[in-house]
């Protein structure tokens, strides 16, 4: 009997890892997809979560760069099933692409992707990165794509990008006394719904219809700033709302080189416009700001 295969592409990153790490369970309780293999692709399995991951009953890690793989590859490998959360960069779009029509026609018959905040996901988006999401999910869409299952998970920001900068503030202030200016993305006053990647992570590996995925706390810039009073015991004295200086140090150290055009990438500064600007609904996700706090600090 040939044994099927389901692909997990970035296993050891924000979101594959949980889900390699939750499938061994959800296989085990199936009837249909118990004799399931899972693969789970890292660029490199000497890396510390590669061979964790590669102790998982049922989990094989392969060396593969995602962005080759051919539809031959995928038959070689009877992947019935596959999961990708895919870089951003601006050729996202040439690549992913690439993978789903090859997916398409090697007969994967069901493909679960991460997408971005789901009010993002728009031709209009100024953002670039979010734009590819929606060409994306229009390109699978399409009658020509009928033939591939897929889910677009649509997770809200990511817990640890907004959490990140309190926690080193506190670290910084615990070990010196003093205190930088606190640079948030969030605005003082308007809740987003910030969520961990392994909580999507699990919910990728149940592979559930569409869903928007927030957590399960909304949070603003000032109860960020409520957080770290509380931890330092002293008042904050300066802090940046909707800060977004950040896309100059990737821009500089990660795509200059590159020759990418700066306005692209800096399109990325209009992104955390709708968060500003609207209160998201919560869902099923558990672990709320002040656990990933909690989490940093531990680090």
């Amino acid at each position: 009997m040939t044994l099927h295969s389901i692909l997990i592409v970035g296993a050891t990153g924000n979101t594959g890892r949980a889900v390699t790490q939750t499938l061994p369970k959800l296989l085990q309780s199936s009837s249909t997809l118990l004799e399931t293999r899972i693969i789970a692709l890292t660029r490199s399995s000497n890396s510390s979560v590669a061979q964790e991951l590669a102790k998982l009953p049922g989990v094989e890690v392969i060396e593969q760069n995602w962005v080759d793989i051919t539809a031959d590859w995928l038959r070689e490998y009877h992947v019935v099933r596959a999961f990708i959360a895919s870089h951003n960069e601006p050729n996202q779009f040439a690549e992913e692409s690439t993978f789903h029509l090859n997916a398409l026609h090697a007969g994967v018959k069901y493909v679960v992707r991460i997408s971005t905040a789901a009010a993002n996901v728009r031709p209009d988006c100024p953002a670039y990165y979010a734009r590819q999401h929606w060409a994306i999910e229009a390109l699978l869409s399409s009658p020509e794509v009928n033939n591939l299952q897929w889910t677009s998970l649509q997770p809200n920001v990511f817990s640890p990008y907004i959490m990140s900068p309190a926690a080193e503030f506190i670290k910084g202030y615990r070990k010196t006394g003093k205190q930088n200016t606190l640079r948030l993305l969030l605005s003082d006053d308007a809740p987003v719904g910030i969520i961990d990647p392994d909580e999507v992570g699990v919910i990728a590996a149940h592979l559930l219809l569409k869903y928007v995925l927030n957590g399960p706390e909304d949070i603003n810039g000032k109860q960020i700033v409520n957080m770290i009073e509380q931890h330092i015991g002293a008042p904050v004295k300066g802090v940046s709302y909707k800060d977004v200086s950040f896309i100059n140090m990737l821009y500089e150290h990660q795509y200059a080189a590159t020759k990418q055009l700066k306005n692209v990438i800096y399109s990325i500064q209009r992104a955390p416009e709708i968060a500003w600007e609207e209160i998201l609904e919560l869902a099923a996700p558990k672990r709320t700001p002040a656990d990933i706090l909690k989490t940093l600090l531990e680090e």
